[in-house]
Parts: C-alpha cells; structure tokens; sequence
C-alpha cells in the first residue's frame, strides 16, 4: 500500500516503484514488482501500448534472422519464453507456422543449419521443429510464384496491446495504481526518494523510479537530469495492412534482396499483414510510413507471391519507433534487439530501460526487479514464471471455445471466436448476465457491441473510440466510415470528457 511520506513543505503519497511508461516494458515491470508486494504507480501519458508495443510485427519468437548477428544468449532467451508465454496466454498467443522459401539469397545448408540450431536453442518445447517443404505440401507453396525448395518451422503469434493490457491488469489486480493519460512533468532526488510532479496535478514520492519511456528514454532521463550511460538509437519499423494474399493460416518469412527479412502474415481473418522495415529516425514523433516504405513492402511480396499488389491496395498501416540499444552497428538491422538495464544509485535508485522485445519483456521485468532489490532493501521473489495471465487459465483453447459457443450460441462462430481470443476466461464475467442477442446491446457492426465497449471502458483504461477499436480489439478494421462515425458519436455521449 502507498503511504505517507514526509518530505520538504508537504506530505506526498508515497509508493516504493514509479514506473514511466504504460508500454509493454513498464507494464511487464509494475505486474513483477506488485506480485513482489511492492506499491507500484505506473503513468502513462498516452494511452497503454499506444506507441511501440502496439505497432510490432506481433510475433512471439526467438528471432531467427538474429543468429546470423551471433545472437546466441538473446534467442534461447526468447525461445525459452516463447514456451512460457503460449501457456500463460493461449487465448492471445498462438503457435504459428511459417514458410521460409529458398530463393538463393542465402545458401540453402547456412538456412538449414540456422533452423536446426533455432530448434536446439529452443530446447525442450511444446511446437514443432522445423522441417524441409515437402512435395505434399502444395497448399503452402500454392501462393508462390516458384518453390521448389524450402523449410517450415514454428513460432507464435499475439496480440502485442492487448499482452501489454493483461500486464497491466495483473499489476492493478495485485494492488499497483495505473495511470493513463497521466503524464511526468518533473521529478527529482529528495533525500531517500524521488519526488515527482504529474499533470493530474499530485505530487508522489517514490523509493525507487523506472524509466520504461521506450522511445522517450533519453528525452526522459534529461527531464530527471540524469547523463545515461548508454545510448539508444531509434528505428522505425512499419507494417502494411492489404487483403488477404493467400488460404490457410500460415505465414511466410521472405527473403530480400538487400539481406533483409519481410513477414507476410493472416490478419484479422480478411487481410495479410507485411512487414517490417528498419529505417533510422531522429525523434520518436517520426513514426509514420512513408510512401519509400510501402513501395518496398509492396515489391517485397510481388518477388514470392502470385497474387501482385500496389500501394492503393494498402488498407491499414502502422509504424513503430523500436528504442534500441545503441551497440555500435554500422546498419539498422543488425542493430543488437537484446536490452540493457541501466541502474542509478547516487541516490533514491533510478533503472533505465534500453532495448527489448516484447518476446522478453516478462524476463526483462524479472530481472529488473532483481536489480531493484538490493538498492530497495527487499529480497525478490521470481513470479511470473509459470503464471497464466488473467484470461489464460483455459487450458485448450479448442475446447474453451467449444464450450463458450455452447453457453452463448447467439454469438455465433466468428464473434464468439474472437471474444474467446480477446477476453480468455474473462469472458464469463462479462457475458455473466447476458441470455440472448438483445442483452449485448447497442451494436455498433462486424459484431461490436455496447456489452463489450462499456467492458473495455470501466475494466480496461479505454478512455477513447480509439482506444477501443485499436488497441483493445481490430474491430476498426472491419467497420464502415459510417459505423466507425455512430460508434464514436455514441462514445462521447456515453463518456463525455
């Protein structure tokens, strides 16, 4: 619990972690310390996952195209997690396969051995291990333009804000306070704590702070008066949304001309997401596509697939700054995706977070509250190893559904599928007292009613139409402009500012 502090002219609530940044990373951080019975205040001066950790390539994976960079200890971290993360998540993370052409970019014994090695680093693991296309496999060739040769391997996929929201929601749930729309405007050293002004106009004291601002790290530090030690370099990442490209729901991992990967992965049942690039960017605001990008994720899909596309087929985009650690690389994509945190003891302590991956950042956590401990004076406990995040105590997730679409028919498949997905087991509370179609209320189309906006509003920080139809759920992918129009309309009444 948060306490007084006595501190300079005036009391000032007190708490032993404030955390800046509502981003996957700092999420993951206040989940780790409050199940370490820490009192954790989280701000977040956006929305939660409204930057970077809703615009990645949302994949769960070790991250193969790092072992030609020699990425060894970063990608059986991530294997590792990757094995936790699908249990402690099944209705939001999901095994995925993916087809990896040879194309002659790089020879066919250096790819093999790459995948055999993926799998040996991985360990003992719950998806399957990698394999040669074989001439059975017609319907994974089917969409490309030549295959004669080729692999299949594993890896998952996830919904990347709402992982950031279900840190978020364990946080709360074992006591910490999180903040949106609530931005730092000041902190300093006083004493044995941080003292810090907000924009909802407290002032709080803190025992320990975390810098989690992503992109905003440095920006961040210099607004603590803090010289970091390392440095970040900023790197754009963009994704296109067309129509769907091919059948059947696996990926494909498409190989460049330049030494670069692209992914062309199922999206949202109707469309193919493609991405990423690396493009240096000097400020975090500069995470906006432009049209170089989509000229080249466009030619990057008409060198494999059949099916050709252009810039006006582009239905949704989205770009992300990634904060990494600044190693030293001479290229964008060999920049180091592993993290570094950054610790401050002269004085109430300060961690930093450069780097990381949404793959790691349930081990990232872990480790920084290990780094806390000593300076905070408590003995960390590791805790989120084997725990389900709050939905993903379903077991199977087939058999979930089942059951889901037998107490709730009116649903029916695609609706009740994608409710399974977003809300797990938490989908019981929220249909508790619903019996019939009319009970969902106002709906709003492609399946969207008020039953589950009001959900998102009181029980998810959704404070926004936005905050709803993209980050909590796609649904405004799959709506009109004029659905999209009564949907927020009926928003602002329904929660005026």
């Amino acid at each position: 619990m948060a306490k007084l502090l006595h501190c300079g002219y005036r009391s000032a609530v007190t708490y032993d972690l404030l955390i800046i940044g509502g981003g996957i990373n700092g999420t993951a951080i206040a989940r780790e310390a409050a199940l370490n019975g820490r009192s954790v205040l989280l701000v977040e001066r956006d929305d939660l996952a409204s930057h970077t950790s809703s615009a990645s390539t949302k994949l769960i994976h070790g991250g193969l195209r790092y072992l030609e960079y020699y990425e060894f200890k970063l990608v059986a971290e991530a294997l590792r997690e990757r094995e936790r993360l699908v249990h402690a998540a099944p209705h939001i993370i999901y095994p995925m396969r993916f087809v990896l052409p040879h194309d002659g970019a790089r020879p066919w014994w250096f790819l093999r051995a790459g995948l055999i090695l993926y799998d040996l680093l991985g360990g003992k693991m719950s998806l399957p291990r990698s394999r040669g296309l074989r001439a059975s496999d017609a319907d994974l060739r089917a969409p490309l333009k030549s295959a004669t040769k080729g692999f299949v391997y594993s890896d998952a996929w996830v919904d990347d804000s709402r992982l950031t929201l279900l840190n978020a929601l364990d946080a709360a749930a074992n006591g910490a306070e999180i903040a949106t729309r609530t931005a730092l405007l000041s902190a300093r050293r006083e004493g044995d704590a941080w003292r810090a002004t907000l924009s909802d106009g407290r002032e709080v004291a803190a025992r320990g702070l975390v810098n989690a601002a992503g992109p905003w790290v440095a920006e961040t530090l210099g607004l603590l008066g803090v010289n970091a030690r390392s440095g970040v370099r900023l790197i754009k990442g963009s994704h296109i949304v067309v129509p769907k490209l091919f059948e059947g729901d696996q990926a494909y991992i498409l190989q460049q001309p330049d030494g670069r990967i692209v992914f062309a992965i199922p999206y949202e049942g109707g469309f193919t997401e493609i991405g990423t690039t690396d493009v240096p960017v000097e400020r975090p605001e500069d995470a906006v596509i432009d049209a170089d990008e989509i000229a080249y994720l466009c030619a990057a899909v008409n060198r494999h697939f059949t099916t050709q596309i252009a810039p006006a087929d582009v239905r949704s985009t989205w770009s992300g700054v990634r904060p990494l650690y600044d190693d030293g690389a001479s290229e964008a994509k060999a920049v180091t995706r592993d993290y570094v945190l950054e610790v401050d003891t002269t004085g109430p302590v300060l961690l930093s977070v450069f780097g990381g991956k949404i793959t790691t950042a349930r081990h990232l956590a872990e480790e920084a509250v290990a780094k806390l401990a000593a300076p905070m004076g408590f003995a960390a406990r590791r805790v989120t190893r084997e725990r389900a995040f709050p939905g993903g105590d379903i077991g199977n997730f087939a058999a979930f559904l089942t059951d889901v679409r037998a107490r709730w028919p009116f649903l029916g498949d695609v609706r009740s599928e994608r409710m399974a997905r977003a809300y797990g087991s938490m989908l019981h509370e929220m249909l508790r007292s619903i019996s019939d179609e009319a009970a969902l209320g106002t709906a709003f189309g492609a399946g969207f009613t008020e039953v589950e906006a009001r959900w998102m509003q009181a029980r998810e920080w959704a404070r926004s139409p936005e905050d709803a139809l993209m980050r909590r759920s796609k649904i405004g992918l799959h709506l009109s402009a004029d659905e999209r129009a009564a949907f927020e309309s009926w928003w602002v009444n329904a929660y005026p500012a």
